[in-house]
């Protein structure tokens, strides 16, 4: 079976024919016990995965906040130095205002790169919500199908559950144990992720001025800086582009 991911495995669960597995199954008791098995460990695995992703979110939605607070000071840094720049140069001291609106470009291109983490950021708490909603989805739906199970073999004596998860005549139906496994992991990469995010930043000043080389963050930044001297609020890449499609269409 290919490698699928912990919400293909969930929603494939919760949409399995248990009736129609049983139907063709040689012994139908053996199977049962096995779909109940199989089914509780899924469940227990899939609550555990919720509660690991939720908490993992919180710390990215965290770090959202953090970032987007942090391009709000940039921008008012920015508009400061821009500010005492236009004041220095209106008096005749044109050396001391180039300082100050270099000062106000640092600040600027500060922001951008924050703007840009909050842009990734949000992209990954939006997929993660997404798939959070599926997983919530098909566990509802694996506890249906549980309940069935269990129903149907109310009626029967029950045999001991076959201890090996491939043999042995233990059915198992998607065989997830090790995708389980593949996604805890996953999980606790994000949360190093999440945790280290504030290193991460501290050490980008070198990236940032690096950013001042790229052309087009230079052509972003001087467009930002002009718009602090016009008494314009700078707007975002993404509004910029939105903007130019919206004129595009007219």
């Amino acid at each position: 079976m290919s490698q699928q991911g912990i919400v293909g495995r969930v929603m494939q669960l919760s949409r399995a024919n248990v009736n129609a597995v049983l139907d063709s199954a040689e012994d139908p008791q053996v199977m049962l016990d096995s779909l109940v098995f199989d089914y509780s460990a899924h469940i227990a695995g899939a609550e555990q995965a919720i509660k690991q992703t939720v908490a993992n979110l919180r710390m990215i939605e965290q770090d959202l906040k953090e970032d987007a607070r942090a391009a709000q000071q940039w921008g008012r840094k920015a508009q400061a130095a821009s500010k005492k720049a236009d004041e220095l140069r209106s008096s005749g001291r044109k050396k001391d205002a180039d300082k100050f609106d270099d000062l106000a470009r640092v600040a600027l291109e500060r922001q951008l790169t924050v703007q840009n983490d909050v842009a990734t950021i949000q992209h990954t708490i939006d997929a993660q919500n997404e798939s959070l909603a599926k997983l919530r989805a098909g566990l509802d739906q694996m506890k249906v199908r549980l309940t069935e199970l269990k129903r149907k073999g109310s009626s029967r004596p029950s045999r001991p559950h076959p201890r090996s998860p491939n043999g042995n005549g233990r059915f198992d139906i998607l065989d997830p144990s090790s995708e389980l496994g593949r996604f805890e992991e996953k999980v606790r990469r994000e949360e190093a992720r999440a945790g280290g995010q504030a290193k991460l930043s501290a050490s980008s000043l070198d990236r940032q001025f690096a950013g001042l080389t790229d052309p087009g963050n230079r052509a972003e930044i001087e467009r930002r800086l002009q718009a602090l001297k016009t008494g314009r609020a700078p707007a975002t890449r993404r509004t910029a582009h939105r903007r130019s499609a919206r004129a595009g269409a007219h």
